[in-house]
């Protein structure tokens, strides 16, 4: 008599999302001028500053190292990402990954992943050993995608407004 098996072979076809990957390019910006014309995307974020307030934002943080790459489809700005690279103690050199922004409507398309893939392969031009960043504890989107892409959870960040 035959026994059945424990484990049939049984085979289960998933359906599998596809992803047409966007041929993109990409665009490194150093000066206010530069950035000012991409506010659009930016007050996309959950938090709202109006023109002025932004410009002078920028005019204090450039000094400071603070840069912003696009990803451009075509001619037409998909995607922002701000980015600083430094030193820090328990890292050493390091890039850190400021308010990545894919305009609405462009969302699900490989846009953010190719973003931040280009800001990483930047900072290894620049000696950087480490890539770090901020999600808001309630963004739980972007905590799968950050998850998924290698990062992991090192510590908090605390806040205190003064």
């Amino acid at each position: 008599m035959n026994k059945p098996s424990a484990c049939p072979d049984v085979r289960v076809t998933l359906p599998v999302k596809k992803c047409d990957m966007p041929e993109l390019s990409f665009k490194i910006l150093r000066t206010v001028e530069e950035m000012m014309p991409y506010y659009g995307i930016v007050i996309q974020m959950p938090y709202k500053f109006d023109e002025a307030t932004y410009r002078n934002y920028l005019e204090q943080m450039i000094p400071n190292g603070y840069e912003q790459m696009i990803a451009l489809e075509a001619d037409s700005c998909v995607a922002l990402a701000g980015f600083w690279v430094g030193v820090k103690l328990y890292c050493g050199r390091y890039v850190e990954l400021d308010n990545v922004v894919v305009a609405a409507g462009h969302q699900g398309r490989g846009i953010g992943k190719q973003l931040c893939l280009e800001i990483e392969a930047e900072a290894r031009r620049r000696a950087c050993t480490t890539a770090l960043l901020d999600a808001y504890v309630e963004n739980f989107a972007a905590h799968r995608f950050y998850f998924r892409e290698g990062y992991i959870v090192h510590g908090y960040h605390f806040l205190k407004r003064l």
